[in-house]
C-alpha cells in the first residue's frame, strides 16, 4: 500500500530524500532504502535520491516494502521530521502523542515512532525513555530534540540541565495580563490534592517563566514565553497562577465554553523555537515549527 502527498511549495527545489523524509516522518536512510527499492516515485515516475522536487508534485511512498515498518502500530501519522544527522532528530509532535511510553499512557510516543521508522537512536537513559533530553505534554505540540549517539545525548541532557538551550513556546491565554510583559518566578510541586497534575507549592522545585505580549484581543491574549526552567507543566501551571490560563486548558483553569468555540480539545501551547549548541559541531543551531492546523483556526476564530 502506498501513500501519497502533495509536495507544498516550501519544499520547492529540494532533494527527494530529505523532502521524503521531512514529510512522512520517516528517517532519511530508510527514505533511502526505500528508494534504492523504487519504493518513492514522483509524478508516478521511479526517482534516484538526488531528484529534485517541484511544488504541486504527487510525492508517492510505498512504505510496506519493507515489512518491520509496515505492520508495527507505532508509526504515527503526523510526526514531522525537521531535521535529522548522525548526532540528533529534531521532531515536530502533534498533540496526542507522548515524548515516551509511561505508567497509564497507552497512546501513540514519540520515542516508539523513531524506532518504528527505522531511526537509531542512542541508548542512554531508563529503557523506555532512550534518547529524551526533554520532554513536552502529551497535549502540547511542538518541537523536541532527541539524541541519536551516546556523546549527543550526554552534551544536550548538561546543555538543558545548564540552561544553556532556547525554548521558546506560543501560548493563548484567557484576558490581559497585566503587565503585557513579565517574569514568573514560582516554585512547582505536586498539587496536594491531586496527583495528576502539578501547582505552585511551597517547597517546590525553583520555577522561571518569562513572558510578553504578541497580540490582544478582546478577550484572550497571544503570547511569546521562554523557559528558563523546565519543570512538568511549568507553563500551564504559572499562567493558572497569574489568574490567565492557556485556553482549552480545564485542568489548570481554562474556560471549557470559550474551548468549545474555538474548536479545541487541548491546550492553546505550542513549542515554537528551539536553539542549541549542536552536540556535534558545537554551532549554535535553530529550529522552528508553524502552529498545527487546531491553533490556526482557533486563532483565526479569535481574529475574526
Amino acid at each position: 500500500m502506498s501513500s501519497v502527498w502533495l509536495v507544498p511549495d516550501g519544499l520547492d527545489g529540494e532533494r527527494v530524500d530529505a523532502a521524503a523524509a521531512r514529510m512522512t516522518g520517516l528517517s532519511r536512510s530508510r527514505i533511502e532504502t526505500l528508494i534504492a527499492q523504487e519504493g518513492v516515485r514522483v509524478n508516478s515516475t521511479v526517482v534516484t535520491k538526488s531528484a529534485r522536487l517541484r511544488g504541486g508534485d504527487l510525492l508517492e511512498v510505498e512504505v510496506t516494502t519493507e515489512p518491520r515498518v509496515a505492520v508495527t502500530p507505532s508509526v504515527v501519522a503526523g510526526i514531522g521530521i525537521v531535521h535529522d544527522d548522525a548526532d540528533i532528530v529534531v521532531v515536530d509532535k502533534p498533540a496526542g502523542v507522548a515524548a515516551h511510553p509511561s505508567l497509564g499512557w497507552d497512546g501513540p510516543s514519540v520515542v516508539e515512532h523513531l524506532a518504528a521508522a527505522g531511526f537509531r537512536i542512542s541508548t542512554s537513559g531508563v529503557a523506555e525513555r532512550q534518547g529524551i533530553v526533554q520532554r513536552l505534554d502529551v497535549g502540547t505540540s511542538g518541537l523536541m530534540v532527541v539524541a541519536k549517539s551516546e556523546p549527543a545525548y550526554t552534551a544536550l541532557k548538561r546543555a538543558f540541565k545548564t540552561r544553556n538551550v532556547e525554548k521558546v513556546y506560543h501560548t493563548l491565554v484567557q484576558g490581559h495580563p497585566d503587565p503585557f510583559e513579565g517574569t514568573i518566578e514560582a516554585p512547582i510541586g505536586r498539587h496536594p490534592g491531586a496527583d495528576y497534575k502539578m501547582a505552585v507549592v511551597a517547597g517546590g522545585r525553583h520555577s522561571v517563566t518569562h513572558y510578553a505580549m504578541l497580540e490582544a484581543f478582546r478577550s484572550v491574549t497571544l503570547l511569546e514565553v521562554h523557559l528558563e526552567t523546565g519543570r512538568t507543566h511549568q507553563i500551564r501551571v504559572h499562567m493558572q497562577a497569574i489568574h490567565h490560563p492557556c485556553v482549552g486548558d480545564p485542568t489548570y483553569g481554562g474556560d471549557p465554553v470559550l474551548a468549545a468555540r474555538l474548536g479545541l480539545d487541548r491546550q492553546w501551547l505550542h513549542a515554537t523555537r528551539l536553539g542549541f549548541s549542536h552536540p556535534g559541531t558545537g554551532e549554535w543551531v535553530e529550529f522552528s515549527s508553524p502552529y498545527p492546523d487546531d491553533l490556526a483556526r482557533a486563532l483565526q476564530l479569535v481574529h475574526s
